[in-house]
């Protein structure tokens, strides 16, 4: 039996504004039936993003939705869950709206643990506005502000949201889309602030100038460098080379922020 997507999408809001190809419509279904297979409550259920084409995902989901100011979801997000500890809050965004201008919110919500769960849409590109290179765009790569190559390196997203502090950080990609909804699932489940990437793909602003011939071209190659992490332990660095771990690379635990900051309280109250 097919899936009801329509029941968590909000009426009269489609059809959406993504490109053919693009893989942000993937992620969606994707986190739809993990909202559903952990049984979340649409009304106490937070979706909060910021600017960018990632980031108009919540526009299309019936829960409580928060569009904010470019790379200000993740602040927005911990007043959400500071105001309202029982709410349920997931972020929604791309590479660059959450690591570039969104960077600095982004270490410092890892850093305290505060549950919520940051869905990165990495695309490696600054899709919707203008096609600018991003701290994801590879080494190389050709953008809008880099016609003759980027000469940056490319963060790691993942590896840098376990350094920050996240204490449950996954990897899947828009090709494996039957594992996006797992990873989701565990991460919402997972007491703490908790990261998935998605490797994603943008046919328009990324594709075209690096020169991919179609959509096909590039979901086969986000197929061909993912690595689930139990198989990359059977495999040389030699064949690991220019392949990316997929799954959940790292989970912990440690005290969540809300708890920590309600007994705060409780110590001011006793102070008096």
């Amino acid at each position: 039996m097919a899936f009801d997507y329509e029941k968590y999408i909000r009426p009269g809001k489609l059809p959406h504004i993504w490109c053919p190809g693009c893989g942000h419509g993937i992620v969606m279904k994707g986190l739809i039936r993990a909202i559903d297979t952990v049984g979340l409550k649409k009304e106490n259920t937070a979706i909060v993003s910021g600017i960018g084409c990632a980031s108009r995902l919540p526009g299309y989901m019936d829960c409580c939705t928060l569009h904010t100011a470019h790379g200000r979801a993740a602040a927005f997000a911990t007043g959400v869950k500071m105001a309202k500890p029982e709410m349920d809050v997931i972020l929604v965004g791309g590479d660059g709206d959450g690591t570039a201008i969104g960077g600095n919110h982004f270490i410092h919500a890892c850093r305290r643990n505060i549950d919520m769960t940051y869905i990165i849409l990495n695309n490696k590109i600054y899709g919707m506005t203008g096609g600018q290179f991003s701290p994801a765009t590879p080494t190389g790569a050709k953008a809008s502000t880099t016609p003759y190559g980027n000469p940056d390196a490319a963060f790691d997203i993942a590896k840098l949201a376990i350094g920050a502090g996240a204490t449950f950080v996954a990897r899947g990609t828009a090709f494996h889309a039957n594992q996006i909804d797992k990873l989701i699932a565990e991460a919402i489940q997972h007491k703490g602030f908790s990261v998935v990437e998605i490797l994603d793909d943008c046919p328009t602003t990324y594709g075209r100038r690096n020169k991919f011939k179609s959509v096909i071209e590039m979901m086969n190659h986000l197929k061909e460098i993912a690595v689930p992490v139990k198989a990359a332990e059977k495999m040389s660095p030699e064949q690991l080379q220019g392949k990316v771990l997929t799954g959940v690379l790292y989970k912990e635990e440690r005290p969540e922020y809300t708890d920590e900051y309600a007994k705060v309280i409780e110590r001011a109250k006793g102070a008096k």
